[in-house]
């Protein structure tokens, strides 16, 4: 059995990419006014072809989907099937409730919807977690320092001698039996990539906050690839990119690219 962490490390490897491009479809960013669902939907199509030959995954961020409601979760359908099955994707739905709930999240998104991975908020333990990690083709993103300014908040509280997001590293590096665990670590806080390496080494990281939100990308990419992989995400970069033509994410994702060969060599 291929695990997902090891289909992600090849996948890598074949594409010599890096690059997770985020779904983040937000009207507000479109350069139509008042764009209709129909513009987000073809704009998300636009987003993927002309993305696709550079790509490593696509993450989808549910909550761009939710808000249509219905409508939403068929776009996101079509979405998944837009791009296919020869690029991962992950979910971006950041669940973590109790187990019996955490389940039925596992099988709405790697079943129905047919998520390769998710995003997971590790606060409530371990059986918010198990659900997801059964099956090893399948892979978990389970947040540990995020990009945000407020994820100080919680994150760096210590306690036993650890700041939380150190801790939170350490176990999720315990519960990789089946090599499917990942971790999110932000590109706004390079030196916690380094931090966490030594708790979690070999696990892959997913690592936002590059673009938009001024993450380093040179660092954060070297720390995430040493003694382990990472992919760099970026959303708004690549999705709104220059005036939106096809042209232009195209150019912008290859430009992301290009960058990411030469710092890794």
């Amino acid at each position: 059995m291929n695990c997902f962490n090891s289909r992600l490390s090849d996948q890598l490897a074949v594409k010599q990419s890096w690059l997770c491009v985020g779904l983040d479809i937000n009207p507000e960013n479109m350069t139509q006014e008042n764009p209709t669902l129909d513009d987000l939907q073809n704009h998300t199509k636009k987003v993927i072809d002309a993305t696709r030959e550079f790509a490593a995954a696509y993450k989808p961020n549910l909550a761009f989907f939710e808000r249509w409601g219905s409508k939403g979760f068929a776009w996101l359908e079509e979405t998944l099937d837009h791009i296919g099955v020869d690029t991962l994707t992950i979910g971006d739905a950041k669940r973590g409730d109790i187990g019996h709930t955490a389940k039925q999240y596992a099988i709405s998104l790697f079943d129905h919807f047919g998520f390769d991975a998710v995003t997971l908020n590790p606060y409530m333990g371990r059986d918010a977690i198990d659900p997801f990690i059964q099956n090893p083709e399948k892979g978990v993103f389970i947040l540990c320092r995020t990009s945000n300014n407020s994820g100080v908040d919680l994150q760096n509280l210590k306690g036993n001698g650890k700041r939380l997001f150190e801790t939170v590293a350490e176990n999720c590096a315990g519960l990789n039996e089946n090599d499917n665990v990942g971790l999110v670590v932000g590109a706004t806080v390079p030196k916690e990539i380094d931090i966490i390496r030594q708790y979690a080494p070999g696990l892959p990281l997913l690592i936002p906050g590059v673009g938009a939100q001024g993450g380093d990308l040179e660092a954060s990419l070297t720390a995430g690839n040493t003694n382990g992989v990472a992919l760099i995400n970026v959303s708004r970069g690549i999705s709104f990119a220059g005036d939106q033509s096809e042209e232009a994410i195209h150019i912008a994702a290859k430009d992301y690219v290009e960058i990411m060969r030469t710092i890794l060599g």
